[in-house]
Order: C-alpha cells, then sequence, then structure tokens
C-alpha cells in the first residue's frame, strides 16, 4: 500500500488529539494530503413539523462548525500538511468514517482509541468496532495519550505474521509502505507456550523452529527493504508482545480474518486480542487490499 491520502475521524473529546496526532503523523512523512471529518447525526428522513425540522437542522450545523473549528486550532500549528475539514451524516460515526473513506478514495483511515482504555493501550469503542468490521481502508488505531507526547514520526514497522495468504498480502504492503516512508520492516510470529510437560516443551520448540523457518523465508523476498524477524514467545498474546522492544515511532501492522468479507477490515479472535495488547499504534489491513495503481 501507498499512502496519498490519510481520512481522521474526529470528536470535540480528549481523545481527538491521539488521533490526530497520528493522523499527522503519518499524512507528514508519506508526503500525503489529510483530510479530518467529523461524523453527526443525519437529518431526520421522516417530515415533521416544519419548525422543529430547521431547528434541528440549525443545531447539527452548529455543533458541527464549532466542532471543525477546534480542530481547525488544534492544527493551526501544522504547516508542512496539506489538510481539508469535511463533515457527514451518519447514526454510526465509524459507518460514516467507513462511507467517507470509499467516497474519498482514502488509504487510510485514522482514529484514535475510545477513553475507558488503559494509557498507551488501544481499547475499542464503537466507532472503532464499526470500522474494523467494515472498512474498506486500512484502519489506524492510536493508543490513549498519543497525542500529549508524539514520537517526530515513525521509525519502524512490524508485521504480525502468521503463515497464511492475509499475513502474506500484509508483508508485502507493509514493505511498500515501509519504502515509501523509508523505515525499516520487523516480522513477529507470536508463539503462545501454556504448558511445562516435556511434551509440549518439545512442541512448541518445532513450532519456534518453523516459524522462525517461515519468517526468514518471506524477509528474503523482499529486499531491499532492511527486514528483521523475531519469533515472541509468552504464556499470552500480550506477555509475547511485550517480550520485545518497542522503539519510539514503531507501528504495528495486521492482516483481517480471512473469515471476513473480501476487502473489508474484519477482526478475529487473534487480532482483538493484539489490538488489546499492542505497545504502540496499530494498522489493520483489509482482505484483498487494492487501490488502483498504487496497490503494493
Amino acid at each position: 500500500m501507498k499512502i496519498e491520502h490519510v481520512l481522521a475521524g474526529f470528536v470535540p473529546e480528549s481523545r481527538c488529539r491521539d488521533g490526530l496526532a497520528l493522523a499527522v503523523l503519518l499524512a507528514r512523512q508519506a508526503g500525503a494530503r489529510l483530510t479530518v471529518a467529523y461524523v453527526h447525526p443525519p437529518a431526520w428522513t421522516t417530515p415533521g413539523p416544519g419548525k422543529i425540522d430547521a431547528e434541528w437542522q440549525a443545531y447539527i450545523a452548529e455543533q458541527t462548525a464549532q466542532t471543525l473549528e477546534q480542530a481547525r486550532r488544534l492544527l493551526a500549528g501544522v504547516r508542512d500538511v496539506p489538510i481539508d475539514y469535511v463533515s457527514h451524516g451518519n447514526r454510526g460515526s465509524g459507518r460514516g468514517l467507513a462511507e467517507l473513506a470509499a467516497r474519498t478514495d482514502a488509504d487510510v483511515v485514522v482514529i484514535g482509541s475510545a477513553p475507558r482504555g488503559g494509557r498507551s493501550r488501544i481499547s475499542l469503542g464503537s466507532t472503532a468496532d464499526q470500522l474494523l468490521h467494515g472498512s474498506p481502508a486500512p484502519v489506524a488505531l492510536a493508543p490513549r495519550g498519543y497525542g500529549t507526547s508524539p514520537p517526530p514520526g515513525l521509525r519502524q514497522l512490524t508485521v504480525a505474521y502468521r503463515r497464511d495468504p492475509a499475513a502474506g498480502q500484509a508483508v508485502r504492503q507493509a514493505v511498500t509502505l515501509a519504502t515509501q516512508l523509508d523505515v525499516p520492516l520487523r516480522l513477529i510470529t507470536l508463539v503462545v507456550s501454556g504448558g511445562r510437560c516435556s511434551v509440549v516443551k518439545e512442541m512448541l520448540a518445532r513450532v519456534r523452529e518453523q516459524v522462525a523457518d517461515d519468517l526468514e523465508t518471506v524477509a528474503r523476498g523482499h529486499r531491499p527493504v532492511r527486514v528483521e524477524v523475531e519469533v515472541l514467545e509468552g504464556r499470552d498474546i500480550a506477555a509475547a508482545l511485550t517480550s520485545v522492544d518497542w522503539p519510539a515511532g514503531a507501528m504495528l501492522i495486521c492482516a483481517s480474518s480471512q473469515a471476513g468479507p473480501l476487502r473489508r477490515v474484519f477482526l478475529g479472535d487473534v487480532s482483538l486480542k493484539i489490538i488489546r495488547s499492542a505497545p504502540c499504534p496499530l494498522m489493520m489491513l483489509p482482505r484483498n487490499l487494492q487501490k488502483k495503481s498504487k496497490s503494493g
């Protein structure tokens, strides 16, 4: 994938800074344009008394203007990224962003974490849930607090790899993006070690050897990008992810579940656990991502 257009969802809440910070970082490093979008409730589909309709429309217009003005103020110091501001009506903010992504041919949709999540972790709210089960474009999620002290730029892309066609495509897309952003690529496979008996240990040893061979094979096929490979092991996915260093400016990339709809982001159980345990921003790729001549 190549990023030329970043779409950032914006809401007038504290978490909005996190998504905006990641969106600006991506747009700046990719040399892309940025669209900041506010999804507001739609107009009533059934006509009511004229005065009530007019009052509702005026209220929505006022809220939209105030929200986008807040976004402009937050990004007033950004001079090196072309930014425009749009609004869109939909009862679901995630569905509205997915519609905008399709309409504007966005290359990635960026949002922040739900407010209830722990600091530096990603929590999924209704907006993320809707996007992660239907966006036609990759979805990037910023951890809570990311906007407080964002890194100066992305410094590494890490792909969570497993042996299936979706992950293979994710690696190819990540190679293209790493080339565009001029950053190294790391391939990881997570191995969950749940037992201590000799049979389990022997089985895990074979699994580690096999996945290490898989990663090396994949890495050799994607030069000249600098590719590192690591097998991460832990008692669960969270422990495996935290068993390795994550530098400032890291981003984790995951492929959608094979069970999901074609060309849509779709979460499986493992992807959901990775999102909740990710120590950095995370990008979910749709199945069979194809973007005209920009596909990587």
